[in-house]
C-alpha cells in the first residue's frame, strides 16, 4: 500500500473521502486537534496512547478509533516502535449519498460511540487482515486514472465502513480494560458538551460535581490535556464552525455556541482556524 508523509495540516483536499497510510520511525509530536469531518483511525503498530475527549485509549495493533467533527483528540507517542497507522477522512456528503441509495445510515456508529464516549473497535486477527486488505484496495483504485476508478474505490469504501459499524457494535466488554478515565472529568466533559451556552466557570462546575476547583482543574487538565477554559473554548469554536458549514451567519453562529461579544470571538476564531468566520463560510 502507498504511505505518505505525514501531513500536519489535518485537512481534506478530496470532496468526498481521503485515506492515508502513514508511516514514522520517530516519535511525532502532535497537538490537539478537531477535524470538519469523520475520521476512522486503524491503528497498525507504535507505542502509542491516543487520548479523545478525556478518555486515554492503550492501543494495539490492529484497534480502530471513530471520531466525528466535534472530538478534541491527540496522540500519544512514545519511542521503541514505528508508528503506523491508516487514516480515514469522510465527508457528510459521502454517508449522505450512501444513506439515499441504501437507506442505512453509516454515521450511527460514530453518533453512538460519541454519545457513550466510547470509541474503541478491536476487530480480531481474521477481520483486521480483511479491513488491511479493503484499504489497500481502496488506495490503489483511488490512485488509479481508468474509467470507474472512483466508482470501485467508493464501493471498496462503503465495504469497509460496514465491517467497521458490525465490528463497533460486535465489540467485547472486555476491551475497556485498556481505557485509562476519570469519573468526575467524564462527567464534567458531559456536562459542559450539553451546556455550551451557559455560565461554564471553574467555581460552577465545582459546585455542579460536589468537588473542589482545584481538585478538578487538576484532574481534567491529567485526562483531557487541556484546562477546562481551553477545553470550553475550542468546543465552542467547533460548534461555530459546524454552524458556519450549515449555512448559518457569523452572528447567529457567535449567539448559538455561547459567546457574549462578538470581537472576542472573531479573535477566538481566527486563532484556532487561521481565518475569520466570514472568509471561513465563503471558502
Amino acid at each position: 500500500m502507498y504511505r505518505e508523509s505525514f501531513n500536519p495540516s489535518q485537512m481534506m483536499t478530496e470532496r468526498y473521502f481521503e485515506l492515508h497510510h502513514n508511516y514514522n520511525e520517530a516519535p511525532l509530536s502532535v497537538e490537539f486537534h478537531q477535524h470538519p469531518f469523520y475520521e476512522i483511525f486503524f491503528f497498525l503498530s507504535g507505542n502509542v496512547t491516543y487520548i479523545i475527549e478525556g478518555r486515554s485509549y492503550k492501543l494495539r495493533p490492529g484497534d480502530i478509533l471513530l471520531t466525528g467533527n466535534q472530538d478534541i483528540h491527540r496522540p500519544d507517542i512514545r519511542p521503541g516502535k514505528p508508528y503506523e497507522r491508516i487514516v480515514i477522512w469522510l465527508m457528510d456528503d459521502f454517508f449522505n449519498h450512501l444513506k439515499d441509495f441504501y437507506g442505512d445510515d453509516l454515521t450511527s456508529c460514530f453518533s453512538d460511540a460519541a454519545r457513550n464516549n466510547y470509541r474503541l473497535i478491536r476487530p480480531d486477527g481474521t477481520k483486521i487482515l480483511y479491513l488491511k486488505q479493503l484499504c489497500q484496495q481502496i488506495s490503489l483504485t483511488a490512485r488509479s486514472l481508468e474509467i470507474g476508478s472512483a466508482a470501485l474505490a467508493s464501493a471498496y469504501l462503503t465495504e469497509f465502513l460496514v465491517h467497521v459499524s458490525r465490528a463497533y457494535y460486535d465489540a467485547p466488554a472486555s476491551i475497556k480494560r485498556d481505557v485509562i478515565e476519570n469519573k468526575k472529568v467524564n462527567q464534567a466533559v458531559q456536562y459542559i458538551n450539553e451546556n455550551l451556552t451557559e455560565d461554564l466557570s471553574l467555581d460552577r462546575l465545582a459546585a455542579q460535581f460536589y468537588i473542589s476547583k482545584y481538585y478538578l482543574s487538576r484532574q481534567f487538565r491529567q485526562f483531557t490535556g487541556l484546562s477546562v477554559y481551553q477545553y470550553i473554548m475550542k468546543k465552542r469554536l467547533i460548534i461555530a464552525r459546524n454552524l458556519l458549514r450549515g449555512g448559518s451567519s457569523a452572528m447567529d453562529a457567535c449567539l448559538q455556541c455561547g459567546f457574549n461579544d462578538y470581537s472576542n470571538f472573531l479573535k477566538a476564531f481566527k486563532r484556532e482556524f487561521g481565518t475569520t468566520p466570514g472568509q471561513y463560510s465563503r471558502r
